[in-house]
């Protein structure tokens, strides 16, 4: 298959390009397997990366709902107690030291009912102060640097007798046995002057306070407080380690980069999953205090100022991510009541398995493609090699030439189809070919003389033959020898004159007409038809030595040769055409085969053949002679042979003398 690209066409026509049909084939389907792969991933990956926004969204909500219904659980589980406590009469109702045993039994009661207590305590209005301790924080083991059995440790500031205020820490093993009690120095602390004291008191409802930093043990807490219901001079608090929900927040992260955090309803971060991050922010101050006035994170900054409204979600593009960001309102709990969780996630962590798919999909298309590609290439080489085998008939055809198979195999109908049309044009060609000199035929079309009717004045050699008395022959011969006779006769001049690069115009009965110099040019055309006519001559000896050996007479023939100026070209009716030249110079060479009986010759030339062929064959000359249909008499001469380089030699030196 040709691979030129824009190969002039024929006819005038524009040119167009070509490819093989391996590579068209190929191509194609690379293409169409591209664009149906290519369109099968894009519309999974697309659904899949929907699925996971959606699936993300949905978990980061379900994250702020368990968030959400952790603070619930862990403020109404600690409402609960402190205002069971500030509502019923008991022993805080009055201050310490009275009651100490009612009130340590009680603190202890409540500490085993929340893990998430860091303390739990009472105010008065006078100054004086309880507080119970769970030793099980390490924290406060190493602050209060706690016996080893220990497991509770109460503080009291009270009043002594004396008008001085103490500072007492006793230390309670697991059934509340006193195990030691410790004197402090005062720290001049007075519950009065603390947020949660001054939140509740006198109030009807619990407050909250915080997140801050717990002095003693350094962890994020909140407080809630109460007045009691006997006395609202009297403050009942608690202190909420908050470390299991920012825990929570770190674990329970959608993805490795996920972040998540509380903010206040002025803006600023109290809780964040990252636990480092959460140590700058929770900058060690007085009690209730935390210091977020300055910004320890730029991807915090960047999620602060990309917030959706409400409980929405929203997109942003900070240090080259683009995050998801969801908020939800803080509604319902005492703790962190008018707060919002917001929870960012990277949009690539989310789409990670989108990704991952999306890569295994383009390439398993990648592997079906080039299998898809060498299949196709695998069948265009079944089909092509057809087609080629097609097309190098075809040529062979165009050149007349039959002697090779023109049967194709081939799965493909219209291969197999066009194949045996092939098979029939074959065949009706070579029929034809039995009726027109195809070698003529084919040198005329590579000589572009057969484009039509037309001729042209040319130079050219003709060449007539006859048979010596054939007409008595035949009448001898039944029709069907005859025949025979001259196919096998004709044989030899249409082999003889094609090996000597003449043409043969035209069989005449039992005479040959050929043509040298047209339609292919041939600079020695008058040699060659001399030397043809000898070759022919040796060869008719060896054809009538056979006729004798079978009792049939022999064929005498006879040879007219003229060089001269013709007219060539194709001539006759529109839908028929015969390839002939016509003029003085045909007639000539047909008048002198016949006057080889004159002259008891066999083949006669001209001068003009002589004066071409030069000292390349011999010749006798049989002086000038009077030519039918011409005006002036002719020079006549024998072709006697070729002559030799030993010939050559001798004229040369003849000539000399």
């Amino acid at each position: 298959m040709s691979e030129a690209m824009g190969e002039p066409a024929a006819n005038g026509r524009p040119t167009v390009w070509t490819k093989p049909l391996r590579s068209l084939l190929g191509l194609a389907m690379a293409a169409l397997l591209i664009a149906v792969s290519g369109t099968l991933i894009s519309l999974g990956y697309v659904r899949a990366r929907d699925a996971a926004l959606t699936n993300a969204e949905a978990d980061m909500r379900a994250f702020s709902e368990r968030l959400i219904d952790r603070l619930g659980i862990l403020s109404g589980r600690t409402t609960a107690l402190v205002g069971f406590t500030a509502s019923i009469a008991n022993s805080f109702l009055v201050p310490p030291p009275e009651r100490m045993t009612d009130k340590i039994k009680l603190l202890r009661e409540i500490i085993a009912q929340s893990s998430n207590l860091d303390g739990i305590y009472a105010g008065y209005p006078d100054g004086e102060f309880i507080q119970a301790v769970d030793l099980r924080a390490p924290a406060w083991r190493t602050a209060l640097e706690a016996p080893d059995m220990a497991v509770i440790a109460v503080r009291s500031m009270q009043m002594e007798q004396t008008g001085d205020r103490s500072n007492r820490l006793i230390f309670l093993d697991k059934d509340g046995n006193q195990i030691l009690e410790r004197r402090l120095l005062s720290t001049g602390f007075d519950p009065r002057k603390r947020p949660w004291y001054q939140a509740a008191v006198n109030g009807t409802m619990p407050a909250a306070i915080g997140p801050y930093t717990m002095v003693t043990t350094g962890a994020l807490g909140m407080s809630i407080s109460q007045a009691h219901s006997g006395n609202g001079g009297i403050v009942i608090g608690a202190d909420i380690d908050l470390g299991t929900i920012t825990e929570f927040m770190a674990r329970e992260r959608l993805t490795a980069e996920t972040v998540a955090f509380v903010m206040d309803a002025a803006g600023k971060p109290i809780m964040h999953s990252d636990r480092g991050l959460m140590a700058h922010m929770a900058t060690q101050k007085e009690k209730g205090e935390l210091d977020v006035s300055k910004p320890v994170d730029p991807l915090l900054t960047g999620i602060k100022a990309n917030l959706p409204a409400g409980n929405g979600v929203s997109f942003a593009d900070i240090e080259g991510r683009t995050y998801i960001i969801l908020a939800t309102s803080v509604k319902s709990v005492l703790l962190l009541a008018g707060h919002r969780t917001v929870v960012a996630a990277p949009l690539d962590e989310l789409t990670a398995t989108a990704n991952r798919n999306l890569y295994q999909g383009l390439a398993i298309a990648a592997a079906i493609v080039i299998l898809g590609l060498l299949a196709a290439l695998f069948l265009a080489r079944l089909i092509t090699q057809s087609l080629s085998q097609l097309t190098a008939n075809a040529n062979r055809l165009q050149d007349l030439d039959f002697t090779a198979p023109s049967h194709v195999s081939s799965h493909v109908t219209e291969i197999s189809t066009l194949g045996r049309a092939m098979n029939r044009a074959r065949d009706a060609i070579f029929t034809f070919a039995l009726y027109v000199p195809k070698e003529l035929v084919r040198k005329g079309i590579e000589s572009g003389q057969f484009a039509g009717r037309g001729a042209r004045r040319q130079e050219v050699t003709a060449w007539f033959t006859d048979i010596y008395d054939f007409t008595t022959l035949s009448e001898q011969r039944t029709p069907e020898e005859v025949v025979a006779l001259l196919s096998d006769y004709f044989d030899i001049f249409n082999e003889t004159v094609g090996a000597h690069g003449g043409e043969i115009i035209q069989f005449l009965g039992d005479s040959v007409f050929a043509m040298w110099n047209a339609p292919v040019a041939d600079e020695h055309h008058a040699e060659n038809a001399c030397r043809c006519a000898l070759a022919v001559e040796r060869k008719l000896k060896v054809f009538n030595a056979d006729l004798k050996a079978q009792g049939l007479p022999e064929l005498r023939t006879r040879f007219g040769i003229h060089t001269g100026t013709a007219v060539v070209g194709s001539v006759g009716a529109r839908d028929r055409l015969q390839y002939t030249a016509m003029g003085d110079t045909v007639n000539v060479a047909s008048r002198l085969e016949g006057m080889n009986k004159v002259y008891g010759t066999a083949i006669l030339a001209s001068s003009a053949v002589v004066a071409l062929c030069g000292d390349a064959i011999a010749f006798r000359p049989l002086g000038e002679a009077q030519v039918k249909g011409r005006a002036t008499a002719l020079q006549l001469f024998e072709v006697v042979g070729e002559k030799t380089e030993a010939d050559c030699s001798q004229t040369q030196a003849a000539l000399q003398t």
